[in-house]
């Protein structure tokens, strides 16, 4: 009988995650232009849950806050004369410096449209870190020289350009949060969760069973757990050749 995919791989992570994050919290700190971008979104469901419950701690930093401009500047025309304005290297260097005084960081990440594709891979990743800074780009992007000197990760959310990145670091950091030991009440439902073992998420449904004649899979009412594992894996292979087959390159199910 077929298994899930990847199943040893998904236990062994949260085996390493309890080990090593199990009596640490994790801190994330925000830099940005527009801290106001990020107030409702920290303050709501899962993020908010888990400051409350002391598993992680966010803080945002306005960056102008770190300017030594008197106008509170943070950008400038790039040189070249090419079009938009460039973040400056003073008020980002200052700012981290100031981070990093008070503790170490694991990784200091940027969003940028050009980085790595963010990933479940990724975020299952960075939810090990202790400590993590995330600057959101904006404007035309960030002298580069912060890039190559300070920057340990860039990151982008997909191909397409926003406005800055603080959209990226909300998802970034809802994928990072909710995978914290302790922030869901069930560590079983992020590890089902789409994108766990290139995989796309079976169906789902809730009750009634029948509603409007449209029916419920009679294999889950069954109580049957193998036909309904089997069911899940043979409906996740169908969603993914189907939806996303590009996730399913390099495995046993690529045809």
């Amino acid at each position: 009988m077929a298994t899930a995919v990847g199943t040893n791989v998904l236990y062994d992570y949260l085996c390493k995650k309890f080990q090593k994050r199990h009596f640490l919290r994790m801190r994330i700190d925000i830099i940005t232009v527009l801290p106001r971008m990020l107030d409702g979104f920290l303050d709501c469901s899962i993020v908010a849950r888990a400051q409350k419950k002391g598993l992680v701690e966010i803080y945002v930093h306005d960056l102008r806050d770190y300017t030594t401009d008197k106008h509170r500047r943070v950008d400038d025309y790039p040189f070249g004369g090419f079009a938009g304005m460039v973040m400056q290297c003073q008020p980002i260097d200052d700012c981290i410096a100031a981070l990093k005084a008070e503790r170490q960081y694991d990784e200091v990440i940027f969003t940028t449209p050009d980085g790595e594709q963010f990933s479940q891979p990724m975020a299952n990743e960075l939810s090990m870190k202790k400590n993590i800074i995330i600057l959101c780009g904006h404007y035309k992007g960030i002298d580069y020289r912060i890039r190559e000197h300070l920057i340990t990760k860039e990151i982008s959310v997909g191909d397409y350009v926003l406005t800055g990145g603080e959209l990226p670091a909300a998802v970034m950091t809802d994928a990072i949060v909710r995978l914290i030991p302790g922030v869901l009440s069930d560590e079983q439902s992020a590890l089902s969760d789409s994108f766990q073992d290139n995989l796309l998420a079976a169906p789902v449904y809730t009750r009634p069973a029948n509603y409007k004649g449209w029916m419920v899979p009679e294999v889950l009412l069954s109580g049957h757990d193998a036909k309904i594992k089997e069911w899940e894996l043979s409906q996740s292979l169908e969603r993914t050749r189907r939806l996303r087959p590009d996730l399913l390159k390099g495995t046993e199910f690529e045809k």
